[in-house]
C-alpha cells in the first residue's frame, strides 16, 4: 500500500549526521534505515530539504554564525550534502530552520505530508508547525526523526502532539501499514 500524500525528508545531511559535527544528532544513524523504507513506500512523492548557510547572514543570523562559523560555507560544501541520493526527487534548500514556504508548498500542494528527518527539536518542528498552521495535514514519523538529544527529541514530539488534529504522530510501522 502506498501512503497518501508526500514524504518530506528534512535535512538528512552530513552536517547533522557526521559524528564530529558540532550539529550532530546522536540518533542520526538509527533513523536512516527507517527513512529509506519510507522513501521506498512513497515512491515518486518524496521531497528532500537541505539547510544551507546564507551568503551574507542578516539580522540575528549574524550572531548565530558568529557562534557557528564552521557552517558559513557555500551550499555545495560537503557538510551540506545529503547522506542519501535523492535521485530525481525535488530538493528544497533554505537558509532557515523551517522549510515550509512557497517552494515546498509548490511541491506538496495541499498535502497531506508525512515528515521525517533531523533535528526534531529544530528543523523538523520549525517545518511542521508552519505547515500545519497553513492548513496542511501533517504526520510526523516519530521513530524516523532524530533530535539534538533524546530529551530534546521527546520534548519536541510532545509540543507537536499538542497541535492535534493538525499534527499527528505515527511510527514507521504505522505509516507503512497505512494507518
Amino acid at each position: 500500500m502506498t501512503p497518501a500524500g508526500w514524504l518530506v525528508v528534512v535535512d538528512l545531511q552530513h552536517v547533522f549526521g557526521d559524528a564530529d559535527s558540532p550539529w550532530g544528532a546522536p540518533r542520526f544513524a538509527d533513523i536512516r534505515p527507517r527513512i529509506r523504507e519510507l522513501v521506498s513506500a512513497f515512491g515518486e512523492r518524496v521531497v528532500w530539504t537541505r539547510f544551507v548557510a546564507p551568503a551574507r547572514p542578516a539580522g540575528a543570523w549574524r550572531e548565530y554564525y558568529e557562534q557557528f562559523p564552521f557552517a558559513l560555507q557555500p551550499p555545495d560544501a560537503a557538510l551540506y550534502a545529503l547522506v542519501e541520493d535523492p535521485g530525481s526527487a525535488p530538493v528544497v534548500d533554505a537558509t532557515t530552520f523551517g522549510k515550509w514556504g512557497p517552494e515546498l508548498a509548490a511541491v506538496v500542494g495541499e498535502g497531506p505530508i508525512t515528515v521525517a528527518g533531523v533535528a526534531t527539536d529544530c528543523c523538523v518542528i520549525s517545518t511542521v508547525l508552519p505547515a500545519a498552521d497553513a492548513g496542511i495535514p501533517v504526520r510526523v514519523v516519530n521513530d524516523a526523526c532524530a533530535g539534538s538529544g533524546d530529551d530534546d527529541h521527546e520534548r519536541a514530539l510532545r509540543v507537536m502532539s499538542l497541535y492535534a488534529p493538525l499534527v499527528e504522530l505515527a511510527t514507521t510501522a504505522e505509516v507503512l501499514a497505512g494507518r
